[in-house]
């Protein structure tokens, strides 16, 4: 397995295989270690360009992959690299059925009935076992009363497995602001995992992942709370792109002038 982190837009990222993916979080939830694995698509990427703390964060991530077409482009235009890309919904269902009930799981986000379903499919599915759900409309804030108790509620049950689904960039502020309240548990960035797994949203097929457009299925299914993300967002993506491969070629110009002078 090539372990390289390779940075895209500031994100250390990992050329890291699904199937390495899933060996990982296999090996952590039977070795009772604490793990976190986020991804970063093309939305995540704009975000961080502005929220130092995210950045942080992947720095501090025992897995960050590459999630969307957008940033594999971005990373093989910027460092040459072909990153292996990726979603949650792509790969957790094959952990799970390698763990089944030597796992228990906990789920925070999505509408209350939405994750009660997601939990109750993947039991039924998977064999894992459900210690929790928290629908994702609660107050994240630290020290909040909610996020208090919440807190305490995964001490007490201290999963195996904690799927965040709480949409881009929300569930990624909550683990940085309490990932070093959790001593136990492979947490996961998990997006619309919930929605998948009650059957609210259905995954496209293969090829159209592999072509990149499954950006354009999930807009034309969810306009209404998509299309600032990838008509806005996607351009302003493009453009941070852009600025960082002219520094990269400045960078080499003057690299490479640099090395004449001192022959």
């Amino acid at each position: 397995m090539d372990d390289t982190i390779v940075d895209v837009m500031g994100l250390p990222l990992h050329d890291i295989s699904r199937t390495d993916i899933v060996q990982r979080v296999v090996n952590a939830v039977r070795a009772g270690q604490k793990m976190t694995v986020v991804n970063a698509n093309a939305h995540m990427a704009v975000v961080s360009q502005k929220q130092p703390w995210l950045r942080t964060l992947f720095r501090r991530a025992d897995i960050a992959f590459c999630d969307g077409a957008g940033v594999q482009l971005a990373g093989i235009m910027l460092t040459g690299r072909h990153l292996p890309r990726t979603t949650p919904p792509e790969w957790i269902g094959a952990a799970l059925s390698q763990l089944g009930r030597d796992a228990s799981v906990f789920w925070i986000g999505g509408k209350p009935d939405v994750v009660e379903r997601a939990a109750k499919a993947f039991s039924d599915r998977y064999g894992v076992h459900t210690v929790g759900t928290q629908h994702g409309f609660f107050d994240p804030t630290p020290g909040s009363r909610e996020s208090t108790l919440l807190l305490e509620r995964l001490r007490a049950t201290q999963p195996d497995i904690i799927l965040l689904t709480m949409g881009m960039p929300r569930q990624e502020r909550w683990l940085y602001d309490n990932m070093d309240h959790l001593s136990t548990g492979v947490i996961i960035t998990a997006g619309a995992l919930v929605d998948h797994a009650a059957g609210r949203v259905r995954r496209p097929p293969r090829w159209v992942a592999n072509m990149g457009l499954e950006w354009l299925v999930r807009l034309v299914r969810e306009p209404r709370r998509l299309w600032r993300r990838y008509l806005l967002g996607l351009p302003v993506f493009g453009f941070h792109v852009l600025v960082y491969l002219r520094r990269r070629l400045l960078h080499r110009s003057s690299s490479s002038i640099s090395r004449k002078l001192a022959g």
